[in-house]
């Protein structure tokens, strides 16, 4: 026989469906079983008898089988002829038969006794891995072999004859043994990744395990069983769960430049991938933008709960929001606030408070450690983050240490951006409610209520502003407008055009000629801007006067959007108009128009900021806010409480531009309320003029004003029918004030002058700026108009 043997080989000889032959010492063939048959060919009756050379086909082998038995090997692998030809390689083995000069030989084909070998080497290295935990369970999933990993919940003896559920909490153990149970079923494979877990042995352990089940068959392929690998992924997991932390750090905090949601986003970020519950406590002082004050040491910290992950999911005293409690002196207290994170168990930190009504207040019920980091930017101790883990978690490890630390670091920068961008915005905003007019106002022809709306989303403080200002006879002017930018220096030039607008508006030019005006201004700051930013100052403006007296609106637009009225049945529509260029652009002039109001009308001016969506059509935002205003505008209903819902209703909270809106409902005055008159250019007439005056008043029940109404309407008509043209007008005004009007058809500039002592004229306008409350001269496009006004008080 061949020489080619090994004692591996006679150790990992499998004797499944093996071919069996009985010879005696000489080599002959005694007896032959099937199995030999089907593997040789050869049947019984061809064989017996014979020398088992006859067999072999390698003559080599034949040569070496002449020799005595006894000095065959016990174990090798021959080569064997088939009866239809070819050669059959077959690994065997020949034993002695007790008490017998026989010889069993058991041979199986070379293929399945190299798959046998493997099988039991791979079985033999599996069950020497230690850093896997390997268990043969049979049909009823009892453990009946393990392989005693580090991670074997138990001594390996102790779980043989047990099941697998033993070894786990029994809300785990059930979900595991469904898997195994369908993995005997259907044969099909399981895989479990990042199972969290606890061994009974150790129930404080929580563990993360890799689960992978595979079903054992016979040579049938009926299910004899099923091999459980559990592998330890917890080291793993951590470590990707930390990559992942950072990664997630860097995209998440810092996106917001609000306090609260920067606060929130680091909370978010830490629970529940490092502990159950975080919390982050900032000082006070960061919530309105300004530097906390240095502390070192106990007592009260300044420190508030800004934000919390999961909120409301733990059984906690406090809420977000709330102010820390004093907290006594503590060295590792100090070491917090010098910038070093620090970590405490339960009962460390309970002590170290020294009080347990204040522990009940702000300790959750069942934490086991925390951990407290820092929030330290730019030398300022902004606040600390808080993390807590409980009974089933293990302590905090050195690397979570550092991680939370890199976290803090990020996050108390983002957190001081946030605060320094608080503070400047809140300037801004300041700076613009200042120059913004007061949000309602009363008077004669309307009440008015102006809402604004800052940028969203982290977006500057813009340039809209809107206005009511009184003019003379009763009348409002109503403004809107828009400057092009956002910021500070948007916002100082709002003011200024502001400013420049309520000057102008007490001239009383028409509403096309003041824009004219102001886009001159615009163009001179250009100019003034510095180079390469003169294209970043422009606005828009609309501008409009209602006279309550005549009922009708007169109004003129820069590149501003319409004005939507919305009548006493609330029917809304915007208003036909020319809309004339921005004011940066000079040159063109600007067109007025002109429409009738109805007393209790709503009068809307609004900035494109109310109306502008991403990817909307801005037709479509008008039609939107004609809609609103007239589900909204009901005579029952305040303005500004209007106002407010409008904007919370249209405005968008992530839009890049700030928005105004005002409006106003408009009033009248009733016919009773005034009187007009037309004299000719004849000084006769300045006589009628004053008794018609007197009669007016005595009708009004102010007889009291009579003696100064009729000097100031001798003065003015004198003046009219002295130095103007005919006809004469004369129209007195009763409201909250006597207003007197006279209107000629010249456009001379009437004069206040002192006259001398020697002169006999020139005291006419001095007389009436002494005897009134102020006076002044408007022009038309058919002549000018000098008007005065009386307190109802005035004796």
């Amino acid at each position: 026989m061949s020489a080619s043997t090994t004692s591996g080989s006679a150790r990992s000889f499998t004797c499944d469906a093996a071919a069996g032959a009985v010879i005696d010492d000489r080599g002959t063939i005694v007896s032959w079983t099937d199995e030999a048959a089907r593997l040789t060919g050869f049947a019984a009756e061809e064989v017996c008898g014979h020398p088992v050379r006859e067999l072999l086909s390698d003559p080599h082998d034949g040569r070496r089988a002449k020799d005595e038995v006894d000095k065959w090997p016990a174990a090798g692998h021959v080569r064997v002829r088939h009866r239809e030809g070819g050669v059959v390689v077959v690994a065997f083995r020949l034993t002695r038969l007790a008490g017998s000069p026989e010889f069993l030989v058991l041979a199986t084909p070379q293929p399945h006794a190299t798959d046998s070998e493997q099988g039991v080497s791979l079985l033999r290295t599996l069950f020497a891995q230690k850093r896997f935990w390997i268990a043969l369970c049979d049909t009823d999933l009892t453990i009946v072999r393990t392989n005693g990993g580090p991670d074997l919940p138990g001594d390996p003896r102790a779980v043989l004859g047990r099941r697998l559920r033993d070894t786990l909490p029994s809300s785990e153990a059930e979900g595991v043994e469904d898997v195994l149970r369908e993995v005997l079923r259907t044969g099909v494979p399981a895989v479990l990744e990042n199972e969290p877990t606890a061994w009974l042995r150790e129930p404080v352990r929580q563990s993360v395990l890799s689960l992978s089940a595979f079903r054992l068959e016979d040579g049938a392929g009926h299910p004899t069983g099923v091999v459980v690998v559990l592998r330890d992924a917890t080291e793993q997991r951590r470590a990707r769960l930390h990559l992942d932390v950072l990664r997630q750090a860097g995209a998440r905090i810092g996106r917001s430049l609000d306090i609260t949601r920067t606060a929130q986003s680091i909370a978010d970020l830490l629970a529940p991938a490092l502990g159950y519950l975080a919390s982050v406590d900032l000082a006070e002082a960061v919530f309105d933008g300004e530097e906390p004050a240095k502390w070192l040491g106990g007592g009260d910290l300044h420190l508030r709960d800004a934000a919390r992950a999961p909120i409301g999911a733990f059984d906690v005293g406090m809420e977000p929001g709330d102010v820390l409690p004093p907290f006594p002196d503590h060295p590792k207290l100090r070491r917090l606030q010098s910038g070093e994170t620090i970590i405490f168990d339960r009962d460390e930190f309970v002590a170290d408070l020294g009080d347990p009504q204040l522990a009940e207040h702000i300790l959750p019920k069942d934490f086991r450690t925390l951990m407290i980091a820092p929030l330290h930017a730019r030398g300022l101790l902004l606040g600390d983050i808080t993390l807590w883990r409980g009974d089933r978690c293990a302590p905090f490890t050195e690397e979570e240490t550092e991680l939370v630390s890199e976290i803090a670091s990020r996050g108390a920068l983002a957190i001081d951006n946030a605060r320094r961008y608080t503070r400047e915005h809140r300037a801004a905003l300041a700076l613009q409610e200042r120059l913004l007019p007061p949000a309602t106002t009363d008077t004669p022809a309307a009440e008015t209520a102006g809402v604004y709306l800052p940028a969203g989303g982290g977006a500057e403080i813009g340039g809209d502003w809107f206005d009511a200002i009184p003019l003379p006879s009763l009348r409002l002017a109503l403004v809107a407008g828009d400057v092009v930018g956002h910021g500070i220096h948007a916002t100082a030039t709002m003011g200024r055009l502001r400013t420049a607008v309520q000057s102008l508006a007490d001239l009383e030019p028409e509403p096309d000629e003041l824009l004219a005006h102001i886009a001159d201004l615009v163009q001179r700051l250009a100019a003034e801007a510095p180079p390469g930013h003169d294209d970043a100052v422009g606005a828009t403006c609309l501008y409009a006067v209602y006279d309550p007296v005549a009922r009708r609106c007169t109004l003129a637009c820069a590149g501003h959007p319409p004005p939507i009225v919305v009548r006493p049945d609330l029917r809304a529509e915007p208003v036909a108009i020319s809309v004339g260029p921005p004011l940066a652009v000079g040159g063109m002039p600007y067109e007025t128009a002109t429409f009738d109001v109805e007393p209790g009308s709503v009068l809307a001016l609004y900035t494109d900021g109310l109306i502008e969506r991403n990817g909307e059509d801005v037709d479509r935002g008008v039609r939107r806010l004609t809609d609103a205003l007239a589900a909204s505008c009901r005579p029952d209903r305040a303005l500004d409480d209007t106002g407010r819902d409008l904007l919370a209703e249209l405005g968008d909270p992530e839009r890049r531009d700030d928005a105004a809106l005002l409006l106003a409902r408009t009033r009248a005055i009733p016919p009773e309320d005034t009187a007009h008159w037309t004299f000719p250019s004849d000084p006769a007439a300045v006589s009628d003029a004053r008794a018609a005056t007197t009669r007016q008043l005595t009708a009004w029940g102010l007889d009291h004003l009579a003696v100064t109404a009729e000097l100031v309407v001798s003065e003015l008509v004198t003046n009219a029918i002295r130095y103007g043209r005919p006809p004469v007008d004369l129209r007195l005004i009763r409201h909250n004030v006597l207003v007197c009007e006279v209107t000629d058809s010249s456009s001379t500039q009437p004069r206040l002058r002192r006259a001398r002592t020697t002169d006999e004229g020139g005291r006419g306008l001095f007389l009436v700026a002494q005897l009134t409350t102020r006076w002044g001269c408007r022009y038309g496009q058919n002549g000018k108009t000098i008007w005065a006004e009386q307190s109802l008080e005035h004796i």
